[in-house]
């Protein structure tokens, strides 16, 4: 079936939606937010390889993710990233189907960024 040319993909509405930050604004945003958590959704073999400073690990493919998810504290500020962007947004939909107010998703992934040293 294709696509209408004048329609908008699903994943581009939904993350149209969300709190979108170009690196620079993502960390400094991070760097400075007391309620700050950085959550790195990749796997922890690309987590151990690089990963922001202060970032904790939520794999997005592990098998219990949605239990994961359901033990954060909805007061606290999420600043979600992946590679690409592509997992980060999924995770950024789930928090906010489940209430979370305060999500920041860095748009288009650290890949982006690769050329750029990662802090930590």
């Amino acid at each position: 079936m294709a696509m209408d040319p004048c329609e908008v993909p699903r994943w581009q509405l939904l993350k149209s939606q969300l709190n979108n930050l170009s690196y620079d604004r993502f960390l400094e945003l991070f760097n400075n937010d007391d309620k700050g958590i950085c959550v790195d959704v990749r796997t922890p073999q690309e987590y151990d390889i690089s990963h922001i400073q202060g970032a904790i690990n939520l794999n997005y493919l592990s098998d219990n993710l949605a239990d994961l998810l359901e033990s954060l504290d909805p007061s606290k500020h999420y600043y979600i990233y992946c590679r690409t962007g592509r997992r980060s947004l999924r995770v950024c939909v789930l928090l906010t189907n489940m209430q979370f107010k305060n999500i920041y998703n860095l748009d288009d992934g650290i890949a982006k960024y690769e050329t750029m040293p990662l802090p930590g």
